[in-house]
This record gives C-alpha cells, structure tokens and sequence, in this order.
C-alpha cells in the first residue's frame, strides 16, 4: 500500500517517532534505520521495511524502486512525507531522504552455530553506540560470525548504533545475554575465548589463536571485570608506545579482529 502523510500530528508519526526510546521499541519489537546505504544493506541481507517513508519529490534511484516494490510485495507501506516529519522520525536537522521500520531481529545464544564463522566479536558493559556500530561493521568486514553483547550494554538497535553500524546492523547476529550464560553456552562446545587485558604481559601478535575464536572486550572506562580474565582461554594486549595506556574500544577489538584473521589466513 502507499499512501501520503503530511501532519505532525498523525498517529503513525508519533508511533515511529517513539522507536527512538528504547522502551517503545522494547514493546514494539521494532526499530529504526534511515538512508539508502543502510537501507540497502538490510535488503541485500534479507530484510525488509515494514514501513518505508519517503522525501516528497526526491530523485528516482533504482535502488530507492526496487525497496518499495519488495515493501509493497511484503504486504508493508510505503509512506510519501515531507523532509520535516522525516527530521522528526530520524532526529536529525539534516535528514535521509529514507527511514525504514524493521522487526527486531536479535537473537538468542541457542540460534548460534558458533563453527559458521572463525571470529565472533563479545563485548561487555558496552556504552557507546558510535563504539558498538563500530564493532559490528568491524565484525562484517572480518566475516565474523556476529556481535554478543555481555551485560548491561547500549541498544544495538537505537538509531546512533544503527547509523554508525553502516548497516552492518542487518549482516551480523546479534545477543544480549548475561555473563553466566554466555559462559555456559561457550563451554558447552568448542570455542577459545580471549580476552584484551592491560593485566598480562602476552602481546597479541605472539598469541596463537584458533577457531572459533571469540574475542571479548571490556567496558570503555572499566575494562573486563578480574572474574571474567579469569574465565579466558588467553589474555592479550597490545603495546603503547605513547602516553595513552589503552585504545579506544572499538579500535581495539578491530587491531584484534584483523590480527586473529591474518594468522588464519597464514594458517
């Protein structure tokens, strides 16, 4: 179906515009993405807007066609609005010409074939979404099998984490588990968990790693709790040769990432 809105004041406006608190989308099992590029991505990988709203006499792009048809095919909406209800949706002054309503598509760890890739990315207490869209774009161009998030971490799913993911949000899977779990599903079958650590002297290019391989990084201020160190097959870090005493989180989860992939590849 397609059909146009032009009030602020339309009921479906204010239900979308909702997705960007947590709880809504939390109740509503759906979320937010915006932009060609991301939209793109997410049909590609599968996944289709229920909802699709458009800037009023944008320029046609084969891409932007083919969305609406695979909407209008789904059963979905397409929906013609102005760019300021589409600053409104998105919360930005300058905003896509695209915002898209998907399903929640987060998983559960027993969803997981944990031999379908060699590298898994785990992260814990993560608090930024530019860190957390970070990984999981990180995560897509090492061919890692997904992102688990451990612990009271930021919404994969709020549209900072989305943008910033680049749409790598739609190709990675993505859990949210406590520690205990995820602990206990990983020890129920292979896997090498390794942890990046200031509290060890093994630099991560002299570490042999092996698949499946699940890097764990820790909270951005606080770093991975001791029981958790505890816990790892194999405790990393990288040298810092000026004053700064560790790298961002993101960053080093890609150094990481990237460097786990290399001795595979040489494998």
């Amino acid at each position: 179906m397609r059909r146009a809105i032009t009030g602020f004041s339309n009921p479906l406006i204010k239900q979308v515009r909702a997705l960007r608190e947590k709880k809504f989308r939390k109740r509503e099992g759906r979320f937010l993405a915006e932009g060609l590029r991301i939209m793109a991505e997410a049909r590609e990988a599968g996944h289709i807007p229920e909802l699709l709203f458009l800037a009023v006499g944008q320029e046609p792009h084969p891409l932007t066609t083919a969305l609406e048809q695979d909407v209008i095919k789904s059963d979905g909406e397409v929906i013609e609005t102005s760019s300021e209800i589409l600053a409104k949706l998105s919360g930005k002054s300058n905003p896509q010409t695209l915002v898209g309503v998907y399903s929640d598509i987060s998983l559960g760890l027993e969803s997981l074939k944990r031999d379908a890739a060699p590298i898994w990315l785990v992260a814990q207490a993560m608090r930024d979404p530019g860190n957390l869209g970070t990984m999981l774009r990180t995560g897509d161009a090492v061919g890692a099998g997904g992102l688990i998030l451990v612990d009271d971490s930021t919404d994969p799913f709020s549209v900072e984490a989305v943008r910033a993911s680049m749409g790598a949000v739609f190709t990675q899977s993505i859990v949210q588990c406590r520690w205990e779990e995820f602990s206990a599903w990983l020890r129920s079958g292979e896997g090498q968990l390794v942890g990046t650590s200031l509290q060890t002297e093994t630099d991560y290019q002299a570490a042999a790693y092996h698949a499946p391989c699940f890097i764990l990084t820790g909270n951005e201020a606080q770093g991975l709790p001791e029981s958790y160190e505890s816990e790892c097959d194999l405790l990393v870090k990288m040298p810092m040769y000026g004053k700064a005493d560790s790298l961002n989180a993101a960053i080093a989860t890609a150094v990481m990432a990237y460097e786990v992939r290399n001795q595979m590849r040489r494998g």
